[in-house]
């Protein structure tokens, strides 16, 4: 049986404006047992952020109105979210985007599509290291 606080530290937000790609990811996560919420802006991802308290945040770098790296600004600003393991999750994957990426305050720098494996080894080796003990 797991306990609640075991399943309390399996939250995350997916943050996308491309509706379908989310969908993708969040049923795919979903079924890997972790629990996920998305928001396919940045500002509802903000606040969604803010209520939801994931431990593992994707983030899309190029969405309209607020990009990306406005959403990590903002999170890494916010007390409640300092230990969030933010992830971006984009199609570009250049040397300038991977400098923007760190300087905005993500832990890393994902290329779409996803490898789901390894998403998945990269989730649990994340979980695993942040274990209740």
């Amino acid at each position: 049986m797991t306990s609640p606080i075991a399943e309390a530290q399996k939250r995350i937000l997916l943050i996308d404006d491309n509706v379908d790609a989310a969908f993708m990811m969040q049923a795919l996560l979903t079924a890997f047992g972790f629990t996920v919420e998305t928001a396919n802006s940045g500002a509802r991802g903000l606040a969604l952020a803010q209520t939801f308290l994931p431990q593992v945040i994707f983030l899309d770098l190029g969405m309209p109105v607020m990009s990306g790296y406005e959403v990590a600004t903002a999170l890494r600003k916010l007390p409640a979210l300092a230990d969030v393991f933010l992830l971006a999750l984009t199609g570009w994957n250049d040397q300038e985007t991977r400098a923007a990426v760190i300087a905005a305050g993500f832990d890393r720098h994902l290329v779409k599509p996803p490898d789901f494996a390894q998403i998945r080894a990269l989730l649990e080796r994340h979980f695993e290291a942040r274990a209740v003990v």
